[in-house]
């Protein structure tokens, strides 16, 4: 788990070591324990390195082969690296580390670009050959890891934030008027390849990008999820369909210990978080180090979920830290938590979790989270309503999303934004769920919406949220549900099974076997954090500044009279999600001014 970063020149010329140098500076944070800078030909590559498999300097990077005539950068953990290891011996090649990275290099040689097919694991990776300069760049099937990219007629660039290609200069910063009506609509995501940015894309999931020397670049997609029913599994009854599941999930725990340094977990308290520390206790991980947050309570609203945790942390012995935040460390560490943002965000979870990881990461390097669990397996609102006939043909199933998912429609984005950053189709967002909804591989509303859910909206909000926030304090965060062996399963099974009992009911009958019955049955969870829900006192204070700073008026991203509005009933306009949309709005300006961006229009 680290920041990996690099250049390649289109123009004939050497690559900005110094750049490079900055950008991988920028991502410190990710690999507090060792950097690194390689340059042959027209490459380039940066690497800031955290030490979680073979942590002496035989696992540093950039890693080069002479051998093999390849180097390499990059950012996540093949947890089959062993095997991997085993087979490529068996092939005749020699190590020289015992790290996953060198197995990355030997498994490419081998295997050439489809080498990902093999990898069972979370990366965003750069593979550079020594003597045609061509270069592969990866990324994994279900988004964990990310890739930035940023472009022009000499040269590409990566990195693993966005940010961190802010700090190689000559980016083109002006806001993306697609990207900017996603996020106002699509409930702040921002659908790969675009950002908010006009100049910087994204590597998408389960794709591999080949910059070949002759400057031709080309994106292939190595991996999709098919969301149809399979006929070897016609006749599986419900508890089939919940030992298959057990055992996937129980596979996809035991992979992700594999570490040199101890692994914990977070525990919210929920059915996902609490399952996970249940099969890590089966899997023999006694003392297990979890970790649960809680806030002050603020207008009513609960800010703490410790008595579910509790339950779990009792039952099987963990050694269990309940973190409590007060209000006068929260709002400090949320301008640092906007900070760590390679994108906007928008969850009110983005400062629970950057709040968690600071606390976490004086314990421990690695945790598992349960985040994906709810994409996977239907424990959102939405999913059931998408079962009804209305949502049966494409129309109705695309109608019904929207209802339930969307946060307004194209007339809401013109009515809060200047004419100039309108885009200038008329409901990019609309188009983009329905070419998802239509495309081959899944035939019931339910599935259309899982999948887009699990391929979309998970990458480029939970997970993005978990990778971000937890590696702005060195810490890896690894995440079973996005086991790519068990989203294929989930994927498979019938919707009704995933509907029932309010929500990943073949997920939750497994659980019983393993977990308390009054975790499972109790009300759906998250993390609360009361004062972004309710905006009051020093919050909406920051929100308002944030609104009316010099930057935001010379910007005129947003109408006037509608930031009027917002702030007169800060609390008064809620998204169908139950989304505050003056904090929707707040966010992007505090993102951009954050970051120095200028985001004039597109």
């Amino acid at each position: 788990m680290c920041g990996a970063t690099g250049e390649v020149r289109l123009d004939g010329r050497t690559p900005d070591v110094s750049a490079v140098s900055a950008m991988a500076e920028a991502m410190a944070l990710r690999g507090p324990d060792a950097a690194g800078v390689w340059s042959q030909g027209r490459v380039a590559l940066g690497h800031r390195r955290l030490k979680i498999i073979d942590l002496t300097e035989a696992g540093a990077q950039p890693m080069v082969d002479p051998e093999l005539g390849l180097a390499l950068s990059w950012n996540g953990c093949i947890y089959n690296y062993r095997d991997l290891r085993r087979e490529l011996s068996g092939h005749g090649y020699r190590f020289f580390s015992h790290s996953d990275t060198e197995v990355l290099l030997k498994a490419y040689h081998h295997w050439g670009d489809r080498f990902v097919e093999h990898l069972k694991g979370m990366f965003a990776f750069a593979i550079a050959e020594r003597d045609t300069g061509r270069v592969l760049l990866g990324r994994d099937r279900l988004g964990i890891k990310p890739l930035y990219l940023t472009q022009d007629a000499h040269r590409i660039r990566f990195a693993s934030t966005l940010p961190a290609l802010l700090a190689g200069g000559g980016v083109d910063t002006r806001i993306d008027s697609v990207a900017l009506h996603h996020y106002l609509t699509f409930h702040s995501v921002v659908p790969q390849p675009r950002t908010i940015l006009r100049g910087v894309s994204k590597v998408p999931p389960a794709s591999v990008v080949a910059i070949e020397p002759d400057g031709a670049v080309r994106t292939t997609t190595y991996w999709s999820p098919d969301f149809s029913r399979r006929a070897d599994r016609a006749d599986w009854s419900e508890r089939d369909w919940e030992d298959a599941v057990l055992e996937s999930l129980r596979k996809a725990v035991e992979r992700r210990l594999v570490a040199d340094v101890p692994v914990g977990c977070l525990l919210s308290g929920g059915v996902d978080s609490s399952l996970i520390v249940g099969l890590l206790a089966e899997a023999g991980q006694h003392g297990l180090a979890t970790f649960s947050i809680g806030f002050e309570s603020v207008g009513g609203v609960a800010g703490d979920e410790f008595k579910y945790s509790d339950i779990i942390a009792d039952r099987f012995g963990t050694a269990h830290h309940q973190i409590r935040i007060d209000t006068d460390r929260m709002l400090p560490a949320l301008g640092d938590a906007i900070g760590a943002m390679s994108e906007p965000m928008v969850s009110h979870d983005c400062v629970a979790f950057y709040l968690l990881s600071q606390e976490v990461a004086k314990h421990v390097k690695v945790v598992q989270s349960g985040q994906g669990a709810d994409e996977v397996f239907a424990g959102y609102h939405w999913y059931p309503p998408m079962a009804e006939p209305g949502a049966a043909t494409l129309e109705g199933a695309v109608a019904g999303y929207r209802r339930a998912f969307f946060d307004r429609d194209t007339v809401g984005v013109n009515a809060l934004i200047s004419e100039a950053y309108r885009a200038a189709t008329a409901d990019p967002s609309g188009a983009f769920v329905t070419d998802h909804f239509a495309a081959p591989g899944a035939q019931t509303g339910v599935d259309r919406a899982l999948r887009l859910d699990t391929t979309v909206m998970l990458v480029d909000d939970p997970v993005k949220r978990v990778d971000n926030m937890t590696m702005a304090w060195g810490l890896e965060g690894r995440v079973p549900f996005l086991d790519h062996e068990l989203v294929e399963l989930a994927a498979t099974c019938p919707p009704e099974l995933k509907t029932a009992h309010g929500g990943k009911g073949v997920l939750k009958q497994a659980a019983r076997r393993v977990i308390p019955a009054e975790v499972i049955d109790r009300p759906k969870g998250y993390f609360p954090v009361p004062a972004l829900t309710h905006l009051e006192g020093l919050y909406l204070d920051m929100v308002r500044d944030a609104l009316y700073a010099p930057e935001a008026k010379e910007r005129g991203l947003f109408r006037p009279a509608a930031v009027d509005r917002l702030l007169a009933d800060p609390n008064g306009r809620l998204t169908p999600l139950r989304g505050n949309e003056l904090w929707q709005i707040a966010l992007l300006e505090l993102w951009l001014q954050r970051h120095g961006i200028t985001g004039a229009a597109a």
